[in-house]
């Protein structure tokens, strides 16, 4: 007659089902074969240990098990087969059936291969779910970094992975850190998970889905009042009409002209020069005479 299932586990008939669930994990890393190689009696413990935890970590099976034993009539032993079966020795040689995804990356963690092991390979390809559903294979993360503009206005961008061309698609306004996934492209045929950042522009600078250009313009510019031509990000150049009396640090506004609806910004940068000579000075003591001004007076602190 075979061994009791709660004896092979070392547990009570009252255990809890975590109290199950740990005594499993722990037999299961002992007698793995692959901590085991070429030890038949391991592997018939690790087979007993997977048989029982097939039976006492099912509410159904347990309760027919307590009920009936082995001759009850669901078989609560299955005919011998856990949910581990034979296929030709070893860590190799195993398929699972019905096995929790999580015991699973639990068992395999203590041999190095931790969450993310490809528990295909390491059960020969022949891993075939019954009851509950194999863990998938885990997706591969890149990082990609990608031109500023092809951020904003959206594009393809070509991958290289495991020989292969792909062509990312990035939708246009992606932000920085934003995960894009392909579906079966990544290796070993998982998923592909690319992770974007955005690289540096030369003269634009985003905030959200506006677009700010810092556009310096000349002392008699700001004060009179003049017209700049300015860059947007399609690559056209359009006027802007700066106002007499513009001060450093405003901003002009051109609708529409950001990503995905968002804004331009035209943000003045006021660029003082020295006083070339005395009579330079002299005219710049005249005007501040004639237009007194004190940039400070609204201040809390002046």
């Amino acid at each position: 007659m075979p061994r009791d299932y709660y004896e092979i586990l070392s547990v009570a008939k009252d255990a809890s089902d975590a109290d199950i669930k740990k005594a499993y994990r722990k037999l299961a890393r002992q007698y793995h074969p692959d901590r085991n190689p070429g030890d038949k009696q391991a592997e018939t413990h690790f087979k007993e240990v997977q048989e029982a935890y097939d039976v006492l970590s099912d509410k159904t099976k347990r309760t027919q098990y307590d009920r009936f034993g082995f001759a009850g009539p669901a078989g609560a032993g299955g005919g011998g087969q856990g949910p581990f079966r034979p296929g030709g020795g070893g860590g190799q040689g195993f398929e699972f059936q019905g096995m929790d995804p999580e015991d699973l990356a639990s068992i395999f963690s203590a041999f190095g291969g931790g969450g993310g092991a490809d528990l295909g390979s390491m059960f020969g390809q022949r891993g075939r779910g019954r009851g509950r559903a194999a863990r998938p294979a885990q997706a591969a993360e890149a990082e990609v970094a990608i031109p500023f503009l092809r951020a904003a206005l959206g594009g393809k961008v070509s991958l290289s992975v495991d020989g292969r061309e792909i062509d990312l698609k990035v939708p246009a306004g992606v932000e920085e850190g934003k995960k894009l996934r392909l579906a079966g492209q990544g290796p070993g045929g998982g998923d592909l998970v690319v992770r974007i950042k955005i690289e540096a522009h030369p003269y634009f600078r985003r905030e959200g889905n506006n677009i700010i250009l810092e556009t310096p313009v000349g002392v008699s510019e700001a004060i009179l009042g003049a017209k700049v031509d300015v860059p947007t990000l399609d690559g056209t150049h359009l006027t802007v009409k700066v106002p007499p009396g513009t001060s450093s640090g405003a901003r002009l506004r051109l609708r529409g002209k950001g990503i995905a609806g968002g804004d331009q910004f035209i943000e003045i940068k006021i660029v003082v020069p020295k006083p070339a000579d005395e009579r330079s000075r002299e005219l710049i003591e005249e005007f501040t005479r004639l237009n007194p001004q004190n940039p400070r007076e609204k201040l809390s602190w002046s």
